[in-house]
């Protein structure tokens, strides 16, 4: 047996289950070869499901919980009075029979010009909320001849949400001028959206690198714009949130030259503190809205933790079975029971293997069975991604392994499944994604199976902390010195910037204006600061922080496979790596960081690839101080240089180690923000802690902490990284430093130090309950270790912690 418990206080009473066994069933994949055998191809319910899964022999004790979300009614609501007849009849022509309540009060909002930020529940019909009040002011505000009247500016983080968006629109009839805006289009497409586009659809970026910079040819529109939506508006965090906030900040200050003053609507499925974190992004005094009067299914939610595997990992460590192999088992066994599924994959290349893993295993018992599944990721080129998009809508397939491109609003209906392989680093990243299944009324079945590392661990066995829990905020820095200037540079040579601007712009604009002006790059003047390059200033700023891309071509026949970011080619196309495309393997022949390409030839070589960094650290200031008896917590400014030094071949299937090979590349530099803690001499003496033991005991809890710390903040272990030193230079003790991994910090290390008895306990936790006997990647060890996870102590981390907890302050 196993039992499910309320995790929200709203929710139903608990629920038990219990699964009987087939005594027929045999083999790892008996339950998918009865069902294809039999042709028994109609979806089945979902506690019919959870049975099935787990009466598979060999799968005892992975599910480590299921929650029972229990369904719920809608409330309905009139039609606004305002709402012209044929826009509502298009409604009802597409099933909106009668708006929910929460829509109809949203739309009331914005229609009376109220900035407004709309967080509901996934499938919750956010899109009318903002599409009503927009369209009517459209159709209400045209000319006699048809001229421009009412603009409507949409902004997706996406592009495939937002040609979503546009198919939906369009269906409508209506006689709007909808456009998409955005690196898909045409030259001739951009130019009539520029001067005909009523209704908008585009990106940050596009508005960022195209709209903004060249706004005097979009005059007409900006001076025109009535209302700018802001779509899941939660995607907006770290480096990436802080750069948005500050290109809608130049919009708003553009539209206000052209005596426009438009009502922002934001939509967010999983966002917290949603007053907050929309004034942050805009700048503005913001409603929040949050009540959700739309039907939900039930929802089944299984935890599921691989078991131990009979090999050894890093210095002899127990390793459990991946979560990318776990969920290919599972998606070939949902795909078979006819039940459509969407799972989702952290990186491109685990989509592509669990794509061709599930599809080998369906081929072995029904030869129609394996087109039905497919891989979606970046990379592809946008028709083979809108082709993937269409044939999941219309049932041709019926299992997708997605990077989280999927993850936002686009409006895949009747998905049945949601498998998730591996905490995707934030709670409402997780409802998100579990969110896809299930819209309507539908009953739906979450998945989400625990990678081996810290954080998973620990959710999928206190379960609390992840379904009782509430989402977490959207965390970024507007203040940001390395986001706020080339946006004030950029502002410049849009038109001059003024004192009066500066408040838009935040409290240190103006030091941060000085110091561009004491550079060269703005020149003060009576009428204001001016750009003086002849570059496009947009250029100074890459809001997703991805850099340039890296080409990855063929050798011999120079044809392009697909591309990957600059910043990670270091570790993901180096020589010898292995590259996958499409479920091919490939071999990386060189990387060519100067001109941006890596050349690679077809491989099927018996192995996977993983990069080692080494990293070295020093403090540059130090903001806040906080003594924890004779310990002390720090937040501050450090310099972090780091090294991808060799890469190690690890054995598939399984992931041993079977060998290292050493690398030359450059050394990177980066200016951060740090959160650290120091333990002073005597009390590791009286802990009994020896100076031997003390490297491993803090790079264990180094490890561990940085794994738990997105338990805090909006982050994953990829955006922060450390360094732990049993004596430090710059402190003269022992020293563990949790760093943000982007240029001048993203909040992430802040919310940390603000967090940090919470966050430190949770880590002493997660390493404590551990069943390994001395450390694996469940609790201390770490994939992006770059000293092979070598020294660490279990027992020394936890007293270590334990130390350090001893004097932390209980408020």
């Amino acid at each position: 047996m196993y039992q499910t418990t309320s995790g929200r206080a709203s929710q139903a009473s608990a629920q038990v289950w219990t699964v009987a066994v087939p005594a027929t069933v045999s083999g790892p994949f008996a339950t998918l070869r009865r069902v294809t055998d039999s042709h028994a191809r109609s979806p089945r319910p979902v506690a019919t499901l959870v049975d099935r899964l787990t009466a598979v022999p060999g799968r005892e004790g992975r599910l480590q919980h299921l929650e029972v979300l229990p369904p719920r009614t809608a409330t309905t609501a009139d039609w606004p009075a305002w709402v012209p007849d044929d826009v509502r009849d298009a409604y009802r022509r597409a099933g909106v029979v009668q708006p929910w309540r929460h829509q109809v009060v949203a739309a009331e909002a914005a229609h009376a010009g109220q900035h407004v930020v709309i967080s509901t529940g996934t499938a919750s019909g956010k899109s009318l909320t903002y599409q009503l009040p927009a369209i009517s002011a459209i159709r209400s505000s045209r000319g006699r001849r048809g001229e421009r009247g009412a603009g409507v500016l949409y902004l997706s983080p996406t592009k495939a949400l937002a040609h979503d968006q546009l198919a939906g629109l369009r269906s409508l009839g209506l006689d709007v001028r909808f456009a998409a805006h955005d690196g898909d289009s045409s030259r001739e497409e951009r130019d009539w959206t520029r001067d005909f586009g009523e209704y908008v659809l585009t990106n940050p970026d596009m508005l960022h690198h195209s709209l903004l910079p060249g706004h005097a040819r979009w005059a007409s529109f900006l001076g025109s714009l009535r209302y700018v939506v802001v779509d899941e508006c939660h995607h907006y965090r770290g480096v990436f949130g802080a750069h948005v906030s500050h290109v809608l900040r130049r919009l708003r200050r553009l539209c206000a030259m052209y005596d426009a003053h438009p009502t922002f609507v934001l939509a967010s499925a999983t966002v917290a503190e949603p007053a907050t974190t929309a004034s942050r992004l805009t700048g503005l005094d913001v409603l929040p809205l949050s009540g959700d009067d739309s039907p939900r299914g039930q929802v089944s939610l299984m935890l599921w933790e691989p078991p131990f595997t009979s090999h050894s990992g890093e210095n002899g460590a127990p390793v459990r079975r991946a979560a990318s192999s776990e969920v290919a088992d599972l998606l070939a066994d949902l795909v078979a029971e006819d039940v459509r599924t969407l799972a989702f994959i952290r990186s491109r290349r685990g989509a592509e293997q669990v794509a061709l893993t599930a599809r080998e295993h369906l081929g072995e018992v029904d030869a129609s069975l394996p087109d039905k599944v497919a891989a979606y990721r970046g990379g592809y080129l946008p028709e083979e991604r809108r082709a993937l998009e269409a044939a999941l809508r219309r049932g041709d397939l019926l299992g997708l392994a997605a990077t989280n491109a999927l993850e936002l609003g686009i409006d895949i209906s009747g998905l049945d499944a949601v498998v998730i392989a591996g905490f995707p680093g934030t709670r409402a990243a997780f409802w998100q994604q579990v969110g896809r299944a299930g819209r309507g009324a539908q009953d739906a079945l979450g998945i989400l199976v625990a990678r081996d590392d810290p954080l998973d661990t620990y959710l999928v066995t206190h379960p609390e902390s992840l379904i009782g829990a509430p989402v977490e905020a959207a965390v970024f820095d507007p203040a940001n010195r390395h986001v706020l200037g080339p946006h004030l540079c950029a502002a410049a040579q849009e038109s001059p910037l003024v004192e009066a601007d500066l408040p838009l712009f935040g409290p240190n604009a103006g030091e941060v204006l000085h110091e561009l002006t004491e550079l060269g790059l703005l020149r003060r003047r009576p009428r204001g600061w001016f750009w003086t390059d002849r570059r496009r200033a947009s250029e100074l700023a890459d809001i997703r922080s991805a850099g340039s891309t890296v080409q990855i071509i063929e050798s011999g026949t120079g044809r392009v496979i697909g591309t990957v970011e600059s910043g990670a080619a270091h570790n993901t196309a180096h020589p010898g790596a292995v590259y996958v495309h499409r479920g091919e393997t490939w071999l990386v022949e060189s990387l060519d960081l100067e001109h941006g390409v890596a050349v690679i030839q077809r491989a099927d070589p018996p192995y996977s690839t993983t990069a080692r960094e080494v990293t070295d650290i020093t403090i540059t200031a130090t903001r806040e101080r906080r003594s924890w008896g004779g310990c002390e917590l720090a937040l501050g400014e450090v310099d972090v240089s780091h090294q991808v030094v060799s890469f190690l071949k690890r054995r598939q299937p399984g992931g041993e180690v079977i060998g290292e090979e050493p690398l030359d590349l450059p050394e990177r530099a980066l200016h951060t923000s740090a959160v650290w803690w120091t333990v002073p001499d005597d009390l590791l003496a009286e802990a009994g802690l020896a100076q031997l033991d003390l490297p491993g005991a803090a790079h264990a809890a180094e490890h561990c902490s940085i794994g738990l710390l997105p338990l805090f903040a909006t982050c994953d272990r990829w955006d922060i990284g450390g360094v732990s030193t049993a004596r430090h230079a710059d402190t003269g003790v022992l020293t563990v430093f949790v760093y943000d991994g982007h240029p001048g910090g993203a909040g992430f290390a802040e919310r940390g130090f603000h967090a940090a008895r919470e966050w430190l306990a949770a880590t002493r936790e997660a390493i404590a309950s551990c069943e390994c006997p001395s450390g694996c990647p469940s609790c201390i060890q770490s994939p992006k270790c770059g000293n092979q996870n070598n020294p660490l102590d279990k027992e020394g981390a936890i007293r270590l912690l334990d130390v350090l907890l001893a004097g932390a302050p209980r408020s």
